[in-house]
């Protein structure tokens, strides 16, 4: 696939700084400053100019492979340069992607992941959300990688995020939901009809933020600072845009969008302040066993209505973000669009 002109800008940094997931439950947690936060210290930009038109693999990946290393694609990759019919999605898509979430789990709260609710056409993957006849349901599309990606690995999509309160997402999560990595999380819609209230807090917004939990009894930490929640006075409905991360070990973590570094977490305290992933005795502090972000993790692309949106704890109709059925009947602002998805390892040189 073809990009048309693409102005790239890169930051020249040197950082060192299924049941019910929380994806879906506990994101209501805004912004709040942490102390325990390492950002990266940034030089001034170096700005990439590209006249000729640039092949999405051969975009510049922005993070760097390392001393002696470079980056090396990887087949699990997809531009999504083919047809996939919803009901009938062939052997290309099926190669890479299960239509559906990484186990038989439905959705959260009033959404119900359905399988003929994604396809690949126009170059792109496409998954859009109706209602479900007769219910407050909202049905929606889910696809999840065949092969897994540990780290080091860059992974980067670009896609247009829904001018809608439903969420946009590309994530990814282990297979026994206990550690999690957000790339894309982003609610576009300009106001909420439902709580008859602006939205544009969330429409300028990106969530960009990791997981860790305990999954019995249930605990999750993640970030709470002011950078998990990435603005740079972009409505991100309007148009596609490249959303990436590097996950170069357990304990590091960069975040890029539209090939710039926007964020940059690392170090135990950071990643698993409360010992969640501790080999033994996970959550107890006094020991000190913590593997981080090290499993292998599923990638996931997908909608859906998330629980603290669409029935918040307050109850109050003013707090009621879910779309209506007269905004569901805009299909074009409920259709999430990805362009592609490319992967990359640091190989030697």
């Amino acid at each position: 696939m073809n990009l048309n002109p693409l102005k790239l800008a890169f930051c020249c940094a040197l950082a060192y700084s299924c049941g019910t997931s929380s994806k879906f439950d506990n994101s209501s947690e805004l912004p709040v400053e942490q102390n325990k936060i390492e950002e990266a210290e940034k030089e001034p930009e170096t700005v990439l100019e590209i006249s000729e038109e640039v092949g999405w693999k051969d975009i510049p990946v922005p993070a760097d492979a390392g001393a002696d290393m470079t980056w090396e694609f990887q087949e699990i990759s997809d531009d999504f340069e083919y047809d996939a019919p919803a009901d009938n999605k062939g052997n290309q898509f099926l190669e890479k992607w299960d239509d559906f979430y990484h186990n038989q789990w439905s959705g959260p709260g009033l959404t119900e992941w359905k399988r003929e609710r994604s396809h690949v056409a126009d170059g792109q993957l496409q998954m859009w959300a109706t209602r479900k006849p007769f219910s407050e349901k909202i049905n929606m599309g889910c696809i999840t990688s065949k092969t897994r990606v540990v780290y080091p690995v860059y992974i980067e999509a670009r896609a247009k995020v829904m001018n809608s309160t439903l969420a946009s997402d590309v994530w990814l999560l282990s297979a026994d939901d206990t550690q999690e990595i957000d790339i894309l999380e982003a609610y576009g819609a300009d106001y909420s009809e439902s709580a008859q209230k602006e939205q544009s807090y969330f429409s300028k917004k990106i969530h960009i933020s990791h997981h860790v939990f305990i999954r019995e009894p249930f605990q999750d930490y993640q970030p709470k600072d002011a950078g998990t929640w990435f603005e740079d006075g972009t409505v991100w409905n309007k148009d596609f845009h490249t959303y990436g991360v590097y996950w170069k070990n357990p304990w590091y973590l960069e975040y890029y969008i539209d090939g710039v570094l926007v964020r940059t977490v690392s170090g135990k305290d950071m990643i698993d302040p409360k010992h969640f992933t501790n080999t033994t005795d996970p959550g107890n502090t006094e020991v000190d066993t913590r593997t981080g972000l090290s499993k292998e993790m599923d990638i996931i692309i997908n909608t859906e209505d998330q629980t603290w949106r669409s029935t918040p704890a307050s109850g109050l109709q003013s707090q009621t973000v879910t779309p209506t059925d007269g905004e569901l009947e805009n299909l074009d602002n409920n259709t999430f669009k990805v362009d592609w998805i490319r992967i990359y390892k640091p190989v030697a040189k």
